[in-house]
């Protein structure tokens, strides 16, 4: 069995570092029917979920568990969820539903799946449970007004570390302080990350010390990219400047469009500039084999051509200040992320009824769309069919 299910609590007060358990357990203790749901928020691996499970076994409950994103409408979410609000338990004890991840419900292929939940949670006998990353993300925000809001933040390091100490202790393996201290601290307040990371290392040994972590490959995730970029332009050692990219929780692309905004900036040579150029030219070479044959092995010789060769391509190194500037690209699409992403979501509805790719739509359907609004008739059907908002046409008539 996994240590993450081997260890998860058992009753409330086991659960680490969550002060506002005991906000949950009031919410159960007066609960009555047609009052709100418990909408427990927070990062990954905080405990969540885990704490519907103490709550369950501690009260002997039924617990019915599933996740939003297998109920991708209304009648999906009506059919599960309903029915399970409204039985009886099988064996004639209390029963407590939890909807896991309930942002998969949420987007615009999910129409009426909110609308559906929050009429379940209205009617429901039984007390429900929801979880989610970000409570306020717009997309809840109907469902938020049927829900009362518990916040579950990042475990403390010391918690995480007393957790972690326990669990080798009744696994009998005896453990050096400073592993558990590194593993705690690299998991930035996931709980469960650091439960998985330790049995990675543990299962099967009755010690484990610094130099076991190196087959996890750990990586420092607080490096800052401002870091990363000093040490490839201003090094010459091509190990440094590969070993400081793989040593962090950057993302190898978009290391690449910073790296590209400031060769300029940083070589003033333009046979260098030229030279650096061509390395990321045989860099992004890789990192489209990556995305096109989905092999990953080839993000190794990204990384290495593009850090290692942008480093040994300047005769020495430049002592100047250089402000390094965030790459056009990512700030572009940062201005644009919101209308990318509704368009891609029109597409997404359309293509089930299509039968084609979202190239495809945007492509051929949006310019013929574009010519058939211009009838009301056809205008009215198209919207009917795709159901279409106001803000999905003026999207489609921009493009």
């Amino acid at each position: 069995m996994e240590w993450t299910k081997k260890y998860r609590p058992k009753k409330l007060d086991e659960v680490v570092g969550q002060k506002t358990v005991k906000d949950f357990e009031k919410w159960y203790e007066e609960w009555k029917p047609k009052k709100k749901a418990a909408l427990i928020w927070g990062g990954p691996g905080v405990g969540k979920t885990a704490v519907v499970y103490a709550l369950a076994n501690e009260k002997n409950l039924e617990l019915i568990e599933l996740n939003a994103s297998d109920m991708r409408n209304a009648s999906g979410i009506e059919e599960i969820v309903g029915n399970s609000s409204k039985q009886m338990s099988l064996f004639k004890r209390g029963k407590i539903i939890l909807i896991d991840e309930v942002d998969g419900i949420s987007g615009a292929s999910d129409r009426g799946g909110v609308g559906a939940l929050t009429k379940i949670i209205k009617e429901s006998r039984f007390p429900i449970v929801l979880t989610a990353n970000d409570a306020y993300n717009p997309k809840l925000k109907t469902l938020r007004n049927y829900c009362e809001l518990i916040k579950f933040t990042g475990v403390y390091l010391r918690s995480i570390i007393a957790r972690l100490r326990e669990i080798c202790k009744s696994e009998g393996i005896e453990c050096d302080e400073k592993v558990l201290d590194i593993i705690g601290r690299q998991s930035g307040g996931d709980l469960r990350s650091a439960i998985n990371d330790l049995e990675a290392i543990a299962r099967g040994r009755k010690k484990i010390t610094e130099e076991d972590l190196k087959a996890l490959g750990y990586r420092e995730k607080k490096q800052d990219i401002f870091e990363i970029l000093k040490v490839i332009f201003k090094t010459r050692n091509i190990r440094n400047s590969i070993e400081i990219l793989r040593n962090s929780d950057k993302d190898p692309d978009e290391i690449f469009w910073w790296i590209e905004e400031n060769i300029p900036n940083e070589y003033e040579d333009m046979r260098e500039v030229a030279k650096a150029y061509d390395y990321l030219s045989i860099a992004d070479l890789f990192r489209n084999w990556v995305r096109i044959r989905q092999n990953w092995r080839f993000k190794k010789y990204m990384i290495d051509i593009m850090c290692g060769g942008v480093s040994i391509s300047k005769k020495e190194m430049y002592r100047k200040f250089t402000h390094y500037r965030p790459p056009n690209r990512i700030k572009m699409y940062g201005t644009t992320k919101l209308s990318r992403k509704q368009v891609g979501e029109i597409c997404e509805r359309m293509s089930e009824k299509l039968h084609v790719s979202s190239q495809i739509i945007m492509r051929e359907y949006f310019p013929l769309m574009k010519i058939l609004f211009k009838r009301d008739e056809w205008k009215k059907n198209i919207i009917e069919e795709f159901e279409l908002s106001k803000e999905d046409l003026k999207m489609i008539k921009e493009l």
